[in-house]
């Protein structure tokens, strides 16, 4: 039995709401009522409390994103809905075109599965 080791993300961001950011909370607070937080989540709140600061430090920040399957699927699948290029999907999500690539070479075969 796998056991999940990921942190707990809610707390963090309640935690750094109530003591840095409490005047952000209201922005917050309707991903901070979910259950459980997707990468995707984690991300938007992010942006919300911190914002994006200048480029070199948003361009070091991009080296550190991970993303799980069930956030790849939902980036392709969104490609697919909003018929977007790899290009526009890069863009939306600031991801680099080869992410992009690279995933749906890995992942094209799991979208068709789980639409069937």
């Amino acid at each position: 039995m796998k056991k999940n080791n990921l942190p707990n993300y809610k707390l963090i961001f309640s935690d750094i709401l109530s003591k840095k950011y409490p005047e952000k909370r209201t922005a917050c607070q309707l991903l901070l009522k979910k259950e459980e937080l997707s990468i995707l989540d984690v991300i938007k709140l992010n942006e919300i409390i911190f914002g994006i600061s200048d480029k070199e430090s948003f361009v070091d920040n991009q080296k550190y994103k991970a993303y799980d399957e069930s956030a790849i699927i939902y980036i392709l699948d969104y490609q697919k809905k909003n018929k977007l290029n790899n290009i526009q999907l890069a863009n939306f999500f600031k991801l680099s075109r080869n992410t992009v690539t690279k995933w749906k070479k890995a992942f094209e075969t799991d979208t068709e599965i789980l639409k069937k």
